[in-house]
């Protein structure tokens, strides 16, 4: 049995990086059967609205996490807007043996620590197609006021100045064709035209003035 594939998927908040992943998980086991899995991170923010402990995350203590910082059982791990975040080593290390590729959905700075551990993982980052399409689904969201928006804002913009750091670019401005575009990747297929590139430029341009 050959190994599976370890993806890294990163998006600044709103970007719809979760519904592309979710999308790609159905279409992909669909296909294929069960070979394609997002690893369920650890976290210490409160649980939101709908969310269940174990399937979109495992909400732990404060305490908790740092005794798993202090056993080195997180492949990585990450402070973002005051909560911690962190990707159990073994559980990963175990599916990717079982043949079984792997999607993290982390932030820039994981991508960067998982990299250095395991430089083969793939990684992706989700672009939205303007900071202005970004503001409005954050905001339809009726999750965070104004006052947190802006801070997510302010935040997007520091991540997307990382985009350099990884493998792959995608834009999600329509949904399926970035759907597609993702499918692509983990098959191997991806191959973006020269006009591609050179709108994938112009948006970067307009993304961090």
């Amino acid at each position: 049995m050959s190994a599976g594939s370890l993806f890294l998927i990163s998006a600044p908040s709103g970007a719809g990086k979760t519904s592309l992943v979710d999308a790609l998980i159905r279409a992909a086991n669909d296909a294929q059967g069960e070979n394609l899995c997002v690893s369920v991170s650890h976290t210490t923010r409160p649980m939101r609205p709908g969310e269940i402990d174990g399937t979109n995350y495992h909400f732990i203590s404060a305490e908790a996490f740092a005794k798993m910082v202090e056993k080195g059982e997180f492949l990585e791990h990450a402070e973002v807007f005051g909560n911690n975040y962190g990707t159990s080593k073994a559980w990963v290390n175990q599916r990717l043996k079982q043949g079984c590729s792997v999607i993290l959905e982390i932030d820039w700075q994981g991508a960067a620590q998982v990299k250095q551990i395991m430089p083969e993982a793939i990684s992706i980052f989700i672009l939205p197609p303007s900071l202005e399409a970004l503001r409005a689904r954050l905001t339809s969201r009726g999750q965070d006021d104004a006052t947190v928006i802006e801070k997510r804002m302010a935040e997007a913009v520091n991540e997307l100045s990382h985009y350099a750091q990884a493998d792959y670019l995608l834009v999600n401005d329509n949904f399926e064709a970035a759907l597609n575009g993702l499918m692509d990747i983990i098959n191997g297929q991806y191959e973006p035209s020269v006009s591609d590139k050179a709108s994938l430029d112009a948006l970067l341009q307009s993304l961090l003035p």
